[in-house]
C-alpha cells in the first residue's frame, strides 16, 4: 500500500517514516505537491510543535486538496498537532483555523499542580466501536507529549486522563486522529499503524 505524508516542516517526521516502512508501506513525501495529496492511497499528518505551524498547509495549497481527498474516500491519519488540526482551530493560535472536519477547538490543559506540557507514557480507554483501535485492550501505553487538548465528544475513540478527560483518539467515518504518537509507542502504536493501513477506499 502507499502512503503520503505531509510535511510541513513541524512534524516528527524520521520516526514516523522508519514506523511505516517497517510495516511495509510504500512512503511518498510531500512538502506541497497538492497532486500527490489528491491522488493518494492513504494520507498520515504528523505534527509536533505549535499550533500555528499549520498555517503552511493553507499556503502550500494542501488544505483544499486534502479536503479532496477526504471526500473521496482517503483514509486520513492526523498526528498530535496534526490530529488538533482536524478541528476548527485551537486556542494555541486563535487565528489560525484548522481543518473542521471536527467542530470544536482544542485548549490548553487547566490550570493544576501537574506539570504542562503531558509528557510521557499515558493509558489508554478505548471505545469498543474504534476500528483504528481494534485489537487495543484497555489501559495499553501510549507515548504523548502535548500542552493543548481536544474535548470528549460522539466523535472520540478514545480517552486518556492527565488532569483532566481529553480525546486520546477521534474518528469519523475515514478521518482518523491520535493525539498520542503512534510512532514512539511500541508494539501498541505499531498496531494502531497496522490497522490504519488495512483500511480501504
Amino acid at each position: 500500500m502507499r502512503v503520503t505524508v505531509i510535511d510541513y516542516k513541524a512534524g516528527n517526521l524520521t520516526s514516523v517514516l522508519k514506523a511505516l516502512r517497517h510495516l511495509g508501506a510504500k512512503v511518498e513525501v510531500t512538502d506541497g505537491d497538492a497532486s500527490l495529496v489528491e491522488s493518494a492511497e492513504r494520507i498520515v499528518l504528523p505534527g509536533v510543535g505549535h499550533f500555528s505551524a499549520t498555517v503552511r498547509l493553507d499556503s502550500t495549497g494542501l488544505t483544499p486538496a486534502i479536503h479532496t481527498a477526504i471526500a473521496r474516500g482517503v483514509p486520513f491519519l492526523g498526528i498530535c498537532v496534526g490530529m488538533q488540526w482536524l478541528y476548527a482551530g485551537s486556542t494555541e493560535a486563535p487565528d489560525q483555523p484548522g481543518l473542521a472536519h471536527f467542530p470544536h477547538r482544542c485548549t490548553r490543559f487547566s490550570e493544576s499542580n501537574e506539570k504542562v506540557p503531558h509528557v510521557g507514557w499515558n493509558s489508554l480507554e478505548v471505545l469498543p466501536s474504534s476500528r483504528l483501535l481494534a485489537g487495543i485492550e484497555p489501559g495499553e501505553f501510549v507515548y504523548f507529549t502535548h500542552s493543548y487538548k481536544a474535548p470528549v465528544t460522539n466523535d472520540t475513540a478514545a480517552t486518556a486522563h492527565y488532569i483532566e478527560p481529553f480525546a486520546a483518539a477521534v474518528e469519523r467515518e475515514n478521518v482518523f486522529g491520535v493525539q498520542f504518537h503512534p510512532e514512539k509507542s511500541g508494539t501498541t502504536g505499531l498496531k494502531i499503524l497496522r490497522n490504519f493501513l488495512g483500511f480501504t477506499c
